[in-house]
């Protein structure tokens, strides 16, 4: 590991430990060079790549760090800790490699996304919603609020009665 501080390739790990469910290494390491300390992480790297179906047809390979970006962007300066926005990026991710092998529309990504935020910061959910439900007047936007309020929070660890469908499933009359 090259040392942040000195650029030295010399170091010795002080610590190691598993943290988010053991899905990732946090270790502590000395530079021999400079003496000074810093963490590293590490994380098994995805075996099968996802490639993302956007909207107008075209693909792109899946990005972490564009999950990530839309996460922040929504969360602008409410007070969500950057590592819940982490965890967040990291759990659609996760979930998106258990359930798709190939291909995944960026319509469920925004929806898990969108369902992840609304559980932690509902001004942060109605930001993303704008811009991934492309919402472009105070009347689409006061509609989804008033749908917002309407429906009860889910609870943590509840599933489903039944399946949900992504809003490109619904037809244009329940939306």
């Amino acid at each position: 590991m090259i040392c942040p501080y000195c650029n030295s390739h010399e170091d010795k790990v002080i610590d190691s430990r598993a943290t988010e469910a053991g899905q990732t290494i946090r270790r502590r390491r000395q530079c021999l060079k400079c003496d000074r300390r810093y963490t590293t992480y590490e994380r098994v790297e995805a075996a099968s790549r996802l490639t993302v179906i956007k909207k107008d047809g075209s693909r792109v390979a899946f990005s972490l760090e564009n999950v990530l970006s839309g996460i922040k962007a929504a969360c602008g300066k409410r007070p969500v800790p950057e590592d819940i926005k982490q965890r967040i990026a990291e759990e659609t991710e996760e979930e998106l490699h258990a359930e798709f092998d190939r291909e995944v529309s960026s319509t469920i990504i925004g929806e898990r996304v969108m369902a992840k935020l609304r559980a932690i910061d509902v001004v942060s959910y109605i930001r993303f919603a704008t811009e991934h439900l492309q919402l472009s007047t105070l009347d689409e936007i006061r509609r989804e609020l008033e749908t917002l309020h309407a429906r009860p929070p889910d609870l943590p660890n509840q599933e489903d009665l039944f399946p949900r469908r992504s809003r490109a499933e619904e037809p244009a009359a329940e939306r």
